[in-house]
């Protein structure tokens, strides 16, 4: 069942094995891929699709160091080297699209982090002159609200001029998206805060921005209920994931990706809502094959791999055949030249 094809929103897809999002931090300071990225990305197109790393839609949007952008010509023109050669490799991708918000520091963009509300994080962010501790970020106003919403519709734009096959917002992992969901960052008082009917209205919104200016069967979301990272406090999910998942089924996006929450409960309900396909991404499962297996037969139609994808370029073939599988090194994660990027080997007919 892991191998067999399916159809993604008219997408083909010879597999049901997805590369998570991953942030690799290797573009250049202007957020242009690297010249490495086009061959990382092409080393893992016998995924049933790639979702990239994390892709700001506005300089202001960026969180950390070396991060991509699709804000500007010569971002779309980068990643345009990317997905050529993705394609080429018989691969199918998608551009995540991520609004740090309050995740951020001036070192990095050159400007005060924004969020929904004057609240800032717990924890410390890495610049280019080391750790530091997260600042308090701008509230949005309204307008800004407003408008960052149309950077995402923008980015979105960009993403298919680059040659994406689609885009997935980030309404996970404790960014933007989230921030607003949450009641810890969220603290406003005009229609974006409040009530669980507000506080879902920036996702919404925003997702119903992309799809007017790319179409739905482009648009993929992914959600991480309840799972505090970022320092955010969801103690209502129970109530208002079931709200935002049903506004958003009612916009008909292609896919909901959805990181397992604590909550079987709530796992059960949110795919019960969810019409259309579901990506699933368990990290409270450590073996790669064990965690597609679970979820397939629990009914999601793919399911994300991330760190085994990051070490396997070769991953679906290494599932199929019950071979092993390289180790990721978590010290070259982030930041660096090919080492621990695009230098994981593969299987050859020898070491089969």
């Amino acid at each position: 069942m892991p191998f067999s094809p399916f159809t993604l929103a008219g997408l083909q897809l010879p597999n049901r094995l997805v590369m998570a999002p991953m942030t690799r931090s290797r573009a250049y300071v202007d957020g242009i891929p690297s010249s490495l990225t086009a061959l990382y990305y092409a080393q893992r197109a016998s995924a049933g699709l790639i979702i990239t790393e994390g892709v700001q839609p506005s300089q202001v949007g960026k969180g950390y160091m070396n991060t991509p952008g699709l804000h500007t010509d010569e971002q779309v023109a980068g990643w345009r080297e990317v997905t050529d050669a993705v394609h080429a490799a018989g691969g199918r991708i998608f551009a995540q699209i991520m609004h740090a918000g309050r995740i951020g520091h001036p070192d990095n963009t050159g400007a005060l982090p924004l969020g929904p509300s004057a609240v800032r994080p717990a924890g410390q962010i890495f610049t280019p002159t080391g750790l530091q501790d997260y600042q308090t970020p701008l509230e949005l106003t309204t307008a800004q609200v407003e408008s960052t919403v149309q950077d995402f519709a923008d980015a979105a734009a960009r993403a298919v001029e680059a040659g994406f096959d689609g885009v997935e917002l980030h309404g996970a992992n404790g960014y933007l998206i989230q921030q607003f969901l949450s009641q810890n960052a969220n603290l406003r008082d005009d229609h974006f805060g409040g009530s669980p009917e507000n506080r879902i209205r920036f996702a919404v919104e925003t997702a119903r921005a992309v799809v007017d200016r790319i179409g739905a069967s482009k648009v993929g979301i992914r959600l991480s209920p309840g799972n505090g990272v970022g320092d955010l406090v969801e103690d209502d999910m129970h109530e208002i994931y079931p709200a935002l998942v049903s506004e958003l089924a009612a916009l008909d996006l292609g896919y909901l990706h959805l990181v397992a929450s604590s909550s079987e409960e709530l796992n059960q309900e949110i795919q019960t809502l969810w019409p259309n396909a579901l990506i699933v991404n368990d990290p409270s499962i450590d073996a790669p094959a064990e965690r597609v297996t679970r979820w397939l037969e629990r009914g999601a139609d793919l399911v994300s791999l991330g760190q085994s994808f990051l070490a396997n370029p070769d991953l679906p073939l290494r599932l199929r055949l019950g071979a092993e599988l390289n180790q990721a090194d978590f010290s070259s994660a982030f930041g660096g030249d090919h080492r621990g990027y695009t230098d994981y080997p593969v299987l050859t007919l020898h070491s089969v």
